[in-house]
């Protein structure tokens, strides 16, 4: 018999042993699930579990998907499957391989790209873990100190008599005392605070309890293990500082609230549909309390013996959020995911939540992947925001995502915002299908009002600040006289203001004055203008950089085409942030002490905005100035202005979602106003008073918007009305990119199901010197652009590479 003959019986005896692993990287699979099948030697790993496999001349990881027998190997002789290489021991759970596998034919993404997602590098790499003593207090209850894996600590000098009394339910006390006697003076001190503590604080690890005991080392520790109080384990522990925020709130300290006659309706309304699939949308005003809708339900999760999901759109939302839930629930039921956090934070939050310690996970876009077992609910807060979108593969929405969990969960998935997206509400307006039920809060909570809108025209403000001075200065103003005006009063009467400028930088173009110029300062590689913005830790340095591929230069100061002078056009958060300081210094308003700006380049982390909406909410912070991550959810009874330096920032731009966004962003942004028992009051200023979103947005009438908008999109054949898909090509000739989208074009045409538009050139047609072709899919029903996609990519025409992008429910065409 040859080498291999034995090899391929001995393959045959451990038949069985096989493990299909998608691989992240690597391989593009145009058929089945992309998963490779490899021999398993040793002890199999568990399906979910994260190992490092052969592939090609190199190696890489992969996630276990599907364990089995040479069935596994479609035909391909058992000897020529190669061997896993090592298991991480780190898992992820089952209901997020069935969720992978959605994701995967839904986005049309590779599962290994799906799954290398799904698992936070900081649990792959195994960040801040180490090996700890632990300890558990014995001779409680019956079961007490029973490890969790751990390994004993070998306790010499145990007598058997005490190994026995052990493990009884219920030692008597006389044994106890036989115990104690034996013991050192200090070792007595810190039973007798051992005994003292709760029964949730152990395990504990032996460090903290000889401090928290108060004694000096952990010897006395170890004599009571030797004794038979306690027991010590050596236990793999992940180890990190705490989340910002979130120090010291160990026990709840919120009570729930009695809620209002639309806040019952919604929570017994959810409840009564608890044990089934079903998909809630909570469309309540600004401060109407939706927040405490979620609190309610998850109070009754929890009572169940059930975990339960919260998503937040954003990082500077999850603080604020994360320590509402908090004391709420105690910090021990509560884990925190976002991109703010620490490697080993992150990975410990993972760990808490998948140890079955938290059961309650708060958390930005990638939280909707937390290891939770046993879901009960899951919650989308400000559901309609465009942060939840994944803008690189797999390009997913967490709240789309979030309610195929719940589907495959059997629980419901509550959507909450005052804005709705269209596409849900599509689903849930009365005049429709009614696929949602819709649940609404016309009230704001506490018998707080809404704030009094004010709509600006910037053309007659820019006229009588003429008619003011006497003059025209030249001088670019951002905020017109009446926004100034309140603004002072505002201060004045110790108010505090929130102002919006969704658009960063010092100056949004560059351009030459010679008349017979004109030239635009725009960046080389991209179909852009370049941005102007200060660098205050150069010097105040100036530097023109492109937001689309971050390249930066310093300022010319004379115009490259013809020598001459140029100015600077448009402005964003640092000029008005300048403007401000100069208006109100006499006012004590002073860069980064009263006045501080938020927006991408002051907020680096999440520490950074936990920080400076902490000053806020002391009061230190008078004037919040900032993009859009400030017009959302945040909460703050002082705010008594609320400023929208333009509101034509997004209106302008050229994409069918532009009215929507720009309701939802004004309407946000409004609602921070008047939320405690002083009045609120926002001044909108604008170029185009009329526009249907701005002045629905300042009459607070989302039904009014949201029914005109849905008609618009109906009749031109736009989501929701219809399902879309884009698909990008790339290339650094502008032809060749053309030709690759003409190809897609005629076969998806080919495979038939959906209608094809283009290929057009994008609207930003050049980026990081690649041009860009787009072909737009439109299908009727939900899997008929899935299915042209699919076939497409089965023929070999589309990859995961970087040359074509495939964006399935885009939220812009831009």
């Amino acid at each position: 018999m040859t080498d291999q003959s034995l090899f391929s019986a001995e393959i045959e005896a451990t038949a069985g042993v096989f493990a299909r692993v998608a691989v992240a990287r690597g391989i593009e699979r145009l058929d089945g699930d992309g998963a490779l099948t490899y021999r398993c030697e040793g002890e199999a790993p568990d399906v979910g579990e994260l190992v490092r496999v052969p592939l090609g001349k190199g190696e890489a990881d992969g996630i276990v998907v599907a364990l089995g027998g040479a069935d596994l190997l479609d035909g391909v002789p058992a000897w020529k499957a190669k061997a896993i290489i090592g298991k991480s021991g780190a898992k992820l759970p089952r209901a997020l391989i069935e969720l992978a596998r959605w994701m995967a034919g839904y986005y049309v993404c590779p599962l290994g790209m799906v799954l290398a997602t799904m698992m936070p590098a900081a649990v792959k790499h195994g960040t801040g873990t180490r090996m700890v003593e632990m300890v558990r207090r014995l001779g409680k209850k019956e079961g007490d100190g029973a490890g969790t894996g751990g390994t004993p600590v070998p306790r010499d000098g145990v007598e058997e008599g005490e190994e026995a009394a052990e493990g009884t339910a219920l030692e008597s006390s006389a044994t106890k005392e036989k115990k104690q006697g034996r013991l050192s003076p200090a070792a007595r001190r810190a039973w007798a605070a051992i005994e003292a503590m709760p029964e949730r604080d152990f395990p504990l690890a032996l460090n903290e309890l000889a401090l928290r005991a108060g004694v000096k080392s952990p010897a006395p520790i170890r004599g009571l293990a030797k004794a038979g109080l306690v027991e010590i384990t050596r236990e793999t522990t992940v180890r990190s500082g705490e989340v910002a925020g979130l120090a010291g709130l160990v026990e709840p300290t919120e009570k729930s609230l009695a809620p209002t006659l639309d806040q019952a309706n919604a929570i017994e309304g959810v409840w009564a549909s608890r044990a089934t699939f079903g998909v809630h949308l909570l469309h309540g005003i600004t401060g109407s309390g939706k927040t405490e809708v979620y609190l309610q339900l998850i109070a009754r999760v929890l009572a169940q013996g059930q975990s339960a999901l919260v998503l937040v759109p954003e990082i500077a939302l999850t603080p604020q959020t994360s320590v509402r839930f908090t004391r709420r629930f105690g910090r021990g039921a509560v884990a925190v995911l976002h991109s703010g956090l620490t490697a080993s934070q992150r990975h410990k939050e993972w760990a808490r939540a998948a140890g079955g310690g938290a059961r309650v996970v708060v958390g930005a876009r990638s939280a909707v992947f937390a290891p939770l077992e046993s879901l009960g609910l899951i919650v989308v807060d400000e559901e309609h925001d465009g942060s939840y979108k994944q803008d690189r593969l797999p390009r997913y929405n967490a709240r789309d995502v979030a309610i195929k969990r719940a589907h495959q969960a059997g629980c419901p998935v509550v959507l909450g915002s005052a804005t709705p997206s269209l596409e849900s509400w599509a689903n849930a307006r009365p005049a429709g299908v009614r696929r949602y039920t819709l649940w609404t809060l016309a009230s704001r909570a506490g018998g707080a009002r809404l704030p009094e809108v004010a709509i600006v025209d910037l053309a007659a403000e820019r006229h009588l600040r003429r008619e003011m001075d006497g003059r025209d200065d030249g001088r670019l103003h951002m905020l017109g006289p009446t926004l100034e005006r309140e603004l002072e009063r505002t201060l004045s009467e110790g108010g505090q203001a929130i102002l919006l400028l969704n658009r960063r930088g010092l100056a949004s173009q560059v351009w030459c004055r010679a008349p017979r110029c004109g030239f635009v300062l725009r960046c080389d590689q991209c179909d852009a203008n370049l941005i102007v913005h200060k660098v205050p830790e150069a010097g105040r340095l100036l530097v023109v950089r492109c937001h689309h591929c971050l390249s930066e230069q310093r300022v010319p100061s004379l115009c490259p085409q013809c020598g001459g002078r140029l100015a600077h056009f448009g402005g964003g958060t640092q000029r008005a942030e300048e403007e401000l300081s100069r208006k109100f210094a006499s006012m004590g308003l002073v860069d980064g002490q009263t006045l501080r700006r938020i927006d991408a380049d002051t907020m680096r982390t999440g520490r950074d905005y936990f920080s400076v909406l902490e000053a806020f909410s002391r009061g230190e912070v008078r004037v919040l100035l900032g993009t859009q991550m400030i017009a959302k959810g945040l909460d703050f009874p002082n705010v008594r202005l609320v400023g929208v330096v333009d509101a034509d920032t997004a209106l302008s731009l050229p994409d069918f979602r532009a009215g929507e966004r720009t309701f939802q962003l004004v309407s946000q942004v409004a609602g921070r106003a008047g939320r405690g028992e002083h009045a609120g009051r926002v001044i909108i200023q604008t170029m185009s008073p009329e526009a249907p979103a701005i002045r629905l947005a300042a009459a607070h009438d989302y039904v009014a918007f949201a029914e005109r908008e849905w008609a618009d999109r109906v009749r031109f054949e736009l989501p929701p009305a219809t399902r879309m898909a884009r698909v990008v090509c790339r290339d650094e000739r502008s032809d060749k990119a053309k030709a690759a989208a003409a190809e897609l074009a005629q076969a998806i045409h080919a495979a038939g199901g959906v209608k094809v538009r283009g290929p057009l050139p994008c609207t930003v047609s050049r980026v990081a010197g690649q041009f860009r072709f787009a072909v737009d899919l439109l299908g009727g029903k939900a899997g008929d652009v899935q299915a042209a996609l699919g076939e497409v990519r089965r023929r070999g025409l589309l990859t995961s590479d970087a040359k074509t992008a495939v964006d399935v429910d885009p939220l812009s065409l831009m």
